[in-house]
């Protein structure tokens, strides 16, 4: 199977005076039952993979494959939960904690305190005009839980996720198997955050390749993509 650029998405980018391409990699709908994802990743890519490539992944299917995905109904947010997602900043790029079940997660994940300390300097710097402190003071954790939206891929737009857990350790096994270094993103098509990475990747340079979104985050089915540069 030949690789092509998703529909309405560039295939090559210009990056520091050279091009390169990223090439979508389709895969099945990848499920909690897909705990292997070091086999994974090597089963869609092992045929296209050339030296000096880079591989990546989206968070999201890696947190489902850790079993890191709930179905929204199963969510229940206690008060703090629907308290604080009050005082969380809404934006275009997608839910984040603007949710009670996301903020749920939150706090779940790193504790009520930290979230409450998050939301009061939150709301003080807010009257200033500065923005983003609550999820600066919340982490990363927090920040990469992911909210039901109807333009995800059922039936993850009725899933809430939180952020894959040992990312860079994650990265470093699937790039000892595949043999080329290995990402994992957040990607949006308002911006992306690496989240794990393997020995040796520069980080800037995959925030560089990746900032127009070349994945995709509706019904793409392409949770992997390979960078490679373009000679020409």
């Amino acid at each position: 199977m030949e690789l092509s650029p998703n529909p309405k998405k560039n295939l090559i980018i210009e990056v520091d005076g050279k091009k390169y391409a990223r090439y979508p990699v389709r895969t099945h709908v990848i499920t909690p039952e897909d705990k292997g994802l070091v086999s994974l990743v090597e089963k869609y890519v092992k045929e296209y993979l050339e030296p000096r490539d880079i591989v990546f992944m989206g968070e999201k299917a890696i947190a489902i494959s850790q079993g890191r995905a709930y179905p929204k109904e199963t969510i229940k947010p206690l008060g703090l939960a629907k308290f604080l997602v009050r005082y969380v900043t809404k934006t275009p790029i997608g839910i984040g904690l603007g949710s009670p079940e996301t903020m749920q997660l939150a706090i779940d994940e790193v504790g009520a305190p930290r979230i409450i300390i998050a939301a009061f300097f939150g709301a003080i710097t807010r009257v200033f005009g500065i923005k983003g402190v609550f999820y600066m003071i919340a982490g990363e954790q927090a920040s990469s839980i992911d909210g039901a939206a109807d333009y995800v891929m059922p039936p993850y737009n009725k899933y809430v996720s939180k952020g894959p857990i040992r990312a860079n350790e994650v990265a470093q096994e699937v790039s000892n198997r595949i043999g080329v270094p290995f990402a994992i993103v957040d990607a949006c098509d308002f911006g992306v955050k690496v989240l794990g990475a393997s020995e040796g990747i520069d980080r800037n340079f995959i925030l560089k390749a990746l900032k127009d979104n070349p994945l995709g985050q509706t019904n793409e089915q392409t949770p992997i993509g390979i960078i490679r540069e373009v000679k020409e």
